[in-house]
């Protein structure tokens, strides 16, 4: 499974991207077209995205907000919402119907924090595109084992087990047991 975050999903966070985007990027003074060349993400892209008939990639998302000055969080947080500790939204969907990536809250850093909880059914495998530089991640398992891929290289991690590293790497998250693994996941940049 990719790291996409896909229209059908449209009871969570794909239903905040859409109007979050089009006031966040209006409200920086930006056209389609000038967002388009500031973040590299494609016009056709913001257009369907602003229009909530696109599939957009986690790692675009970051792209957008940082052309446009804003968070992550920013793009995808219920607007009804004031708080940032209490977000609460899927961003993630496997295939297997356990297999998810909450983005549970966010807390002031150099740049931005996130904290997330996140599962994976067996079988199951997250993609991530490198961050850029200065990113970690911290990861700390609460159930079965996660196998964690850092440029290629593979290692595993039991319940109760941690990881931290930077993501400017390719990386991904992995199940490659019988049981669900479960574990938050803590974005620093």
């Amino acid at each position: 499974m990719s790291n996409i975050l896909h229209s059908q999903e449209r009871g969570d966070v794909l239903a905040h991207v859409s109007g979050n985007l089009r006031k966040l990027r209006q409200s920086a003074g930006l056209s389609q077209i000038a967002l388009a060349k500031a973040s590299g993400v494609s016009r056709r892209m913001i257009v369907a995205v602003e229009s909530g008939d696109a599939n957009i990639s986690l790692s675009s998302l970051d792209k957008l907000a940082a052309a446009m000055g804003v968070g992550f969080v920013d793009l995808v947080r219920d607007p009804a919402r004031q708080s940032l500790t209490d977000i609460n939204e899927v961003t993630w969907r496997g295939i297997g119907p356990a297999s998810k990536g909450v983005l549970l809250g966010s807390a002031p850093a150099g740049h931005d924090t996130q904290m997330w909880i996140w599962s994976l059914d067996t079988g199951e495998q997250y993609d991530a595109e490198p961050d850029p530089e200065g990113w970690h991640e911290m990861l700390f398992v609460i159930e079965g084992v996660l196998t964690l891929v850092l440029s290629g290289t593979e290692k595993e991690y039991p319940a109760g087990t941690f990881a931290i590293y930077s993501s400017a790497q390719e990386y991904s998250y992995a199940n490659r047991h019988s049981e669900m693994v479960r574990f938050v996941r803590n974005v620093v940049s």
